[in-house]
């Protein structure tokens, strides 16, 4: 792995760089190759991960088991960056126990908190987040699944796509519609065990880079009022809470990705043999490896600003955003070059610059769509230049 140098800038407490040092040798010698089957790889990473004790971070509060009361925004996107380098599945088990909490532990009850994150930290329970429609993905005011409360309970129905985790989850963060207000202010957010009646798995997802993804339907799905977080209405606000701490982890997934090709890039050029000298030795490949280090360290730079900002109080949804689309954007250049560098070698199924090559291009898609989150940061931009105007 290439040299940490980043972990020295002023982001960074000695914690962290501890975390990073321990994280690096532990993923050095217990990453092993997955199960062909993806689920049961991705099963077995997160029991794996909760026994090492790194699921610690993915969830807030140390009476649950938490590294912190607090979740830790820059460890989060170490961890990413980290698992990333070494294994795109490995990052995806790691974030989406994250993700698929990160509401429990932001708007949960004690209760709530008390009966999922500590199975969560432990690996014994797997986290999904179930927001996107067939019609409804970066657009979540759009969304159509209901929820209509019937006594002490409220009964979902509808379909969520494109769900994370989908077919192996415990238990899924689900939004929807309880129509205490039009379009944003009228979710709400629930806890749904997988188990529940009227809750099915009607189809796996099939992606270029395998996980597991499923489409949900929910048939008069019967909840607890008790299994609902926040208060009617405040869906999308958790919604919006919980993806302004993972979207920059996202960033930190897509540097990992793009370190790593930048690593393959470099032990090729200077090994490639061509026209009696090395690959490394022409001009346009340093010309070429030089703009894709200059790109990573821009993006890192972007993706520390905004989880150090998010760890000191303040609210980062343009940051974040900023750090999202464009860390997500320069890797997949970064890897299209690496690819370019192995030439005929890179398209070799299975090669790690060609599986990189799949991992890093539903990054631009999920959490926001890149020209999303363009809309986020122009949007925020004006805001603040009417108010101080």
């Amino acid at each position: 792995m290439l040299a940490q140098n980043h972990l020295d800038w002023p982001f960074f407490e000695q914690r962290h760089r501890t975390l990073a040092e321990e994280l690096s040798a532990w993923t050095k010698t217990s990453l092993a190759e997955h199960d062909a089957n993806v689920d049961a790889a991705c099963r077995k990473l997160v029991s794996q991960l909760g026994d090492a004790g790194w699921l610690k971070y993915a969830i807030g509060g140390v009476d649950y088991g938490a590294a912190a009361n607090d979740l830790d925004t820059r460890a989060l996107c170490i961890l990413r960056e980290t698992f990333a380098w070494h294994s795109g599945l490995a990052d995806f088990a790691f974030a989406l126990q994250g993700l698929g909490s990160g509401a429990i532990t932001l708007f949960g009850s004690p209760e709530q908190k008390k009966k999922y994150l500590p199975r969560v930290r432990e690996g014994k329970a797997i986290a999904a987040f179930a927001i996107s429609e067939s019609n409804a993905g970066s657009d979540v005011a759009a969304l159509q699944c209901e929820a209509k409360l019937k006594g002490d309970v409220y009964e979902i129905s509808g379909e969520k796509t494109w769900i994370s985790n989908g077919g192996i989850a415990d238990f899924y963060i689900v939004f929807a519609r309880t129509g205490e207000a039009p379009a944003a202010k009228g979710i709400s957010a629930f806890i749904v065990d997988a188990k529940t009646s009227g809750l099915t798995i009607a189809e796996r997802v099939e992606v270029s880079a395998p996980h597991p993804l499923a489409r949900l339907v929910f048939d008069h799905c019967q909840v607890p009022v008790s299994q609902r977080l926040g208060v009617p209405g405040q869906g999308f606000k958790i919604a919006m809470a919980t993806l302004d701490v993972f979207r920059t982890s996202v960033a930190a997934a897509a540097l990992g990705f793009a370190r790593r090709a930048l690593h393959e890039a470099l032990s090729r050029a200077t090994s490639r043999k061509m026209f009696g000298q090395n690959l490394a030795d022409f001009q346009i490949t340093q010309a070429k490896l030089a703009e894709m280090a200059t790109e990573i360290d821009a993006a890192a730079l972007l993706t520390y600003r905004a989880a150090w900002m998010r760890d000191q109080g303040q609210r980062v949804t343009v940051e974040a955003a900023m750090a999202k689309m464009y860390a997500t954007e320069i890797a997949q250049k970064v890897i299209d070059a690496a690819v370019q560098i192995f030439g005929g070698l890179g398209v070799v199924r299975e090669q790690t610059v060609e599986r990189l090559y799949r991992e890093i291009r539903p990054l631009r898609i999920y959490e926001g769509a890149t020209e999303v989150q363009q809309l986020i940061i122009a949007r925020g931009m004006i805001k603040m230049f009417q108010e101080n105007a």
